[in-house]
């Protein structure tokens, strides 16, 4: 069965399941329009079925949706932060289950940053979602470049081209990322919204944008433990030796201030 989960945008066939972290979508050259906010949106509060999947997405140019979300991990995904850097309100932040769908306005489908600006707008409109920043010391992740340099080589896309990162997960033993057009802290910042149990610090001082491919064999502390872990034999090697063998990147696990999130107050969505 084909389970998509987290940000998820593309389930290819049924013997493969998408997990899908697009940074952004169609993007031109031209000047884009203003996305000040979702046209319509309706909240849902639902039952939560893990069968069914956890994803966000642009379904048309213009129709976006959220599938079985938290008010925790909605706010993740807006702030682009590690689920454990929020803290504070109600109890229900993280068991309560919810469905968006809304309507961007225009034809031109917005790009990552723009859905996510207007996934802020909602969350302070419907669940006067407050908070404050506060750093905090957190166990934490540290990306660099790898002893022997980066293995990573510049992107054959348009400057201006939309970057993407797509993780496809084929159970049981491997999940393939292609990058394209996308930089080092896009990497980091997608695994630690999606992929890992900490955050995670880039510290390569890499700039440039990379076309890419990553492969390794999961384990249960990624993607919120909704992958299985890969079999002893796998023929895919852990993330952390993929990513130094593959892309020349070493993680490092260690201790450092991180600029967490504060809810200050959080209500249940308001009347559709």
């Amino acid at each position: 069965m084909i389970r998509p989960f987290l940000i998820t945008a593309l389930a290819a066939s049924t013997a493969v399941l998408a997990a899908t972290a697009v940074l952004s979508a169609q993007q031109t050259s031209t000047a884009r329009p203003k996305f000040d906010g979702f046209e319509v949106a309706t909240v849902k509060p639902i039952e939560h079925n893990p069968e069914g999947g956890r994803y966000f997405r642009m379904e048309s140019n213009n129709r976006f949706v959220v599938r079985d979300y938290t008010l925790k991990l909605l706010i993740a995904a807006a702030y682009d932060l590690n689920p454990r850097t929020i803290s504070g309100g109600p109890a229900w932040l993280d068991s309560e289950h919810y469905n968006i769908d809304a309507l961007t306005p225009g034809d031109t489908k917005p790009v990552r940053t723009e859905q996510m600006a207007m996934l802020r707008g909602l969350l302070t409109e419907r669940f006067h979602l407050a908070f404050h920043r506060e750093q905090k010391e957190f166990s934490i992740y540290e990306l660099t470049v790898a002893p022997h340099g980066p293995k990573l080589k510049p992107s054959t896309m348009k400057p201006d081209d939309p970057p993407a990162l797509i993780a496809t997960v084929y159970p049981p033993s491997k999940i393939v990322l292609p990058a394209r057009n996308a930089t080092v802290g896009e990497l980091a910042a997608m695994m630690q919204r999606a992929m890992l149990d900490r955050p995670v610090v880039d510290k390569t001082g890499l700039t440039g944008r990379y076309d890419f491919d990553l492969e390794w064999a999961p384990d249960e502390t990624q993607f919120g433990g909704e992958v299985p872990r890969a079999s002893n034999d796998a023929p895919s090697p852990p993330l952390f030796v993929a990513l130094q063998e593959q892309l020349g990147l070493k993680i490092t696990a260690t201790h450092g201030p991180v600029s967490t999130l504060v809810v200050d107050k959080a209500d249940k969505p308001t009347d559709n």
